[in-house]
């Protein structure tokens, strides 16, 4: 009866994710010990319920209508399991952040996140997810838009932000999160905040 318990709260919480979401083992810590949630998650995963990513990283499949095919699964939502699982914080940078942002359209051939956490890299199917550990300063004191704005115009460089990105980037942000970005870019460099103000100002004189 124990077993069919804890089986059916995990269940009925997966169940009320979003399609698409991508979890781990860890993720049901309170629901009962590791052994008996991996053998329930396998099962699901037999029975199709959830889809394994890799080694205690699952997936709620999003089903497409229009493709007849599940979805692939989202490699920045498997980067956010796996920090999510070890209490790391992560923001994207290099091409990950411009792709990110609507920046580029290219896939990056890996996707890249600083961290607070270890130097780690991850494989699933042909997909590379790296983290690279950094100060803290670049993640723990900056709302995650603020960091990953940060992370791609350093990716971009200064002499190749012109008014389009400004623009791109400031269509990706909504009101609290460029007064929250104004705010904490303050001790970026110079060049930086002075980006992120036109960001954070751009389209007010229109609105």
């Amino acid at each position: 009866m124990e077993i069919m318990n804890y089986a059916q709260e995990m269940k009925n919480r997966i169940q009320g994710f979003e399609y698409g979401y991508v979890f781990t083992t860890s993720d049901f810590a309170e629901i009962s010990n590791y052994e008996n949630r991996k053998k329930v998650l396998m099962r699901f995963a037999n029975e199709g319920l959830i889809r394994r990513v890799r080694r205690g990283i699952y997936e709620y499949p999003q089903y497409s209508d229009f493709l007849n095919e599940y979805v692939a699964t989202s490699p920045d939502k498997v980067a956010k399991a796996i920090a999510r699982q070890y209490g790391w914080s992560i923001v994207p940078y290099g091409d990950t952040a411009l792709n990110m942002l609507g920046l580029s359209t290219q896939v990056p051939a890996v996707w890249c996140y600083i961290s607070d956490g270890a130097y780690k890299t991850y494989k699933y199917e042909k997909v590379n997810i790296k983290f690279k550990k950094t100060t803290n300063k670049e993640i723990s004191k900056l709302s995650y838009k603020t960091a990953l704005v940060i992370q791609a115009l350093k990716a971009l460089g200064k002499n190749n932000v012109d008014k389009i990105v400004i623009s791109k980037i400031a269509s990706k942000l909504n009101k609290e999160e460029k007064e929250k970005m104004y705010n904490e870019a303050k001790y970026a460099t110079d060049w930086i905040y002075k980006t992120i103000r036109s960001i954070c100002n751009e389209g007010v004189n229109n609105a």
